[in-house]
């Protein structure tokens, strides 16, 4: 059934249609902004994922070159492997929504996002994810949702809804906020030395902004929804836990309290072992290891919160305020340009800085023209840094995605237009050791590694991971995590 729905977003009309494009997606819809037109698709598998014990969600973003009415250069001239743009846009769109399947819901579900029409003022990540939160809340594919996301700028001290892609780059602010009914389920973006309360502001604007298209798919839902696939949640055998429970719970608190984290991994592997030759000669359980090690994971997880939060005690001992011990190297390397070794507990990364010519800014074929780009930040994650022997291949979308927070985190500080500096500047962070925001430890050296270079900057810059612990009314918010 063909449905349209219009309303005022951001101050602009956006249309959302359904019912006219790929009608054999369990969930479809077209958004129209401007003349940036999105056509997102849900689509779930036939059956559970036997043996996964995680939410099987894949998202693409992609942007068709037809969209800006290009053809795409090279031989073959058709659309390759995603850009980087493509890849930080299906991150953008998984983030929000992944918490939102229920417990349990184990079908191969994939997300398509294809931009089929593009202007120079309208962003279509936002539609998109939007465009997503619209066609699963129309499935049947069961969806804890709706969310919505807004983009909001800050340009002479006033905030916008959805600014244009020129106002973007002019705002002191740009925020892609997302969220639910029930509050916020992602917030990114960057600014230029805005203060907190600055900041929660834009936040609490974000949230207002979304209301009326949060209301729209939950009208749309009620009149096109069809019926949810039922999701059993997983029946917890009580008879189970409290024998592990019984064998378990005295050595999970005792190998939770060494400090070194491979050390700390393996003692959980041996109580694994431990756990599970203890139970088999209960006849019952034979068979059931897997049931067992989920169970003592679970227990892990209990145990650990439960610490955090009634004796403000965490894995390695430290409180929740207390950041782990800092150490940072300048002019590490002889023949780089720039170098940095960060260290912050047992997350390292080591930072290199080099530059070049007008000739090395990278230019990028844009659908809305082409872009170059003085300042480039590329994150690595080699296996070796978490003790592991993998294949090497190029970066993934972790790798892409981490780059670009940091390279948000850092760009802001260059001081190329206030001063005569010429050149073309790459930094790249190799991570050594990994145990907890190795990305914030990258904007740290790159930091670093900016000044042992000579490169102009207005301020030197840090960042760290915070997280939240929260069950029921207790919470605790943990600064430096693992």
């Amino acid at each position: 059934m063909f449905k349209r729905y219009e309303l005022e977003f951001g101050g602009k009309p956006l249309v959302i249609e359904t019912g006219k494009m790929a009608k054999q997606a369990h969930g479809a819809c077209t958004l129209t902004y401007g003349d940036t037109v999105v056509l997102v698709t849900a689509c779930r598998g036939k059956d559970a994922v036997v043996g996964a014990d995680f939410m099987p969600l894949t998202v693409n973003y992609s942007e068709m070159n037809y969209a800006a009415g290009k053809i795409p250069g090279g031989f073959f001239k058709r659309e390759g492997r995603p850009s980087e743009k493509e890849v930080l846009g299906s991150r953008l769109i998984d983030r929000p929504l992944r918490p939102m399947f229920p417990e349990g819901y184990r079908v191969e579900t994939q997300i398509i996002a294809t931009v089929m029409s593009i202007d120079s003022e309208h962003d279509p990540e936002v539609i998109a994810m939007l465009g997503a939160s619209f066609a699963l809340s129309i499935s049947d594919i069961p969806f804890n949702g709706p969310i919505a996301c807004v983009r909001v700028g800050k340009i002479d001290g006033k905030l916008i809804c959805n600014p244009s892609l020129e106002e973007q780059k002019a705002g002191d602010i740009d925020l892609l906020v997302a969220g639910a009914n029930t509050g916020i389920t992602m917030v990114e973006g960057g600014a230029n030395y805005a203060s907190e309360d600055e900041l929660v502001e834009a936040i609490n604007f974000a949230q207002e902004s979304m209301k009326d298209v949060l209301q729209l798919q939950v009208d749309a839902a009620k009149e096109l929804g069809k019926t949810k696939l039922n999701v059993i949640p997983p029946e917890q055998d009580n008879a189970l836990v409290e024998k592990v429970i019984v064998v378990a719970v005295a050595k999970i608190k005792e190998a939770l309290q060494i400090k070194e984290k491979l050390e700390r991994y393996s003692r959980m592997d041996e109580v694994k072992k431990e756990v599970l030759e203890a139970l088999s000669t209960d006849s019952e359980l034979e068979g059931r290891e897997k049931e067992i090690k989920t169970v003592i994971g679970d227990l892990k997880s209990e145990i650990m919160r439960e610490t955090i939060l009634s004796e403000n005690v965490r894995v390695d001992g430290r409180d929740n305020k207390t950041v782990r011990g800092i150490d940072c190297e300048v002019s590490t390397l002889p023949r780089t340009h720039g170098s940095a070794l960060f260290t912050r507990g047992e997350t390292q990364s080591i930072c290199i800085a080099t530059l070049g010519t007008a000739d090395d800014e990278q230019r990028i074929d844009a659908l809305t023209g082409w872009e170059y780009k003085r300042f480039m930040l590329h994150y690595n994650f080699p296996p070796f840094c978490v003790g592991e022997a993998r294949f090497l291949r190029g970066p993934g979308r972790r790798e892409i995605g981490h780059g670009a927070l940091a390279e948000r985190a850092v760009r802001r500080a260059l001081d190329f237009e206030g001063s005569d500096f010429p050149y073309t500047v790459r930094i790249v962070s190799d991570i050594l050791e990994s145990n907890g925001s190795s990305s914030m430890a990258t904007v740290c050296g790159a930091s670093l590694a900016l000044m042992d270079a000579g490169v102009p900057i207005k301020s030197h810059v840090a960042g760290i991971a915070m997280g939240l612990i929260k069950e029921g009314d207790r919470y605790s918010v943990l600064s430096d995590i693992l």
